[in-house]
């Protein structure tokens, strides 16, 4: 049901409220206030500055239509097509994975790692394995403008929306269409590189009772779950590939399971790399995983 009243200020109020239900008062508002934002160039300072500002009979549709799919479940990031990540804006559809904030604690720690020049040289290699949007890789090549950047992933349709990010973005990356599993493309495993990073996919398949819907409906699962049987089976490969691929003293860095911390730490040492450390997230979760060659 469409608010008979086009005053912003009572549009807000209304869709927040038929949102309550499924998102909680505060998401509700956060996520109305993402729409005005995208739609309309208005934010909360705007609305309070202006009481009796209106919206037209065509943008009122927009707004009610967005709430609809907002009502699906369908997350606002596919709704509006974009998400913001390391400062930047990525665009994302339901062929890609919207971008967590914990993948960008990880790309600012590569970052900050290089920086300080920890063991990679000036001019590195750096290859992303499972891309997706391409956020990591393109959020790579900008912070590190004296790197070349290349990423791969499985989907052409994944590496289609990464292409138009680079883009938009101003940056050089080189996408490669690949299997990890399987590897056969010689622009892939005939370089030396001096970093590789991945955030593959780790979700069992029996964790997915405790994933809202917004993720389970709509986000590719091929890139969020793995067997039960085999959770790391892309940890493995990549580490098995990073064997021969990777320059002496280089660096892998994984997003990776909280639940899988330690089978992780282990797996890399059995694999004969070194100085193996997990470093918590901000939410203060076994996230992320770097060792060296």
């Amino acid at each position: 049901m469409k608010t008979s009243s086009n005053l912003v200020r009572e549009c807000r109020k209304y869709y927040a409220s038929e949102l309550e239900t499924i998102y909680g008062s505060d998401e509700a508002n956060a996520l109305i206030m993402i729409l005005l934002e995208h739609y309309f160039s208005l934010d909360r300072v705007k609305i309070a500055m202006n009481p009796e500002l209106r919206l037209s009979e065509s943008e009122l549709l927009t707004l009610h239509f967005a709430v609809k799919e907002l009502l699906t479940n369908k997350p606002v990031q596919y709704i509006i097509g974009e998400t913001e990540f390391c400062g930047m804006r990525f665009f994302v559809d339901e062929n890609v994975l919207i971008p967590r904030p914990e993948t960008e604690e990880m790309v600012k720690k590569i970052a900050s790692c290089r920086d300080k020049a920890c063991l990679v040289p000036t001019g590195c290699d750096i290859l992303d394995i499972g891309t997706g949007s391409g956020c990591i890789a393109i959020s790579l090549a900008k912070l590190l403008t004296d790197s070349k950047v290349t990423a791969v992933d499985v989907s052409e349709k994944a590496l289609n929306v990464a292409r138009k990010n680079a883009k938009a973005n101003e940056v050089n990356v080189r996408f490669i269409l690949d299997d990890i599993l399987n590897p056969q493309n010689p622009e892939l495993i005939d370089n030396q590189y001096d970093i590789i990073v991945s955030n593959p996919p780790y979700v069992c398949e029996s964790e997915k009772s405790e994933m809202r819907a917004n993720v389970l409906d709509y986000e590719p699962s091929s890139a969020l779950f793995v067997s039960d049987n085999d959770p790391l089976i892309f940890y493995r490969k990549i580490l098995e590939f990073a064997q021969k691929t990777l320059k002496s003293s280089g660096e892998v860095w994984f997003e990776i399971n909280e639940k899988f911390g330690n089978e992780m730490k282990n797996l890399c040492l059995a694999k004969g790399f070194k100085d193996v450390e997990i470093i918590k997230d901000f939410r203060e979760r076994d996230r992320i995983l770097k060792g060296s060659k």
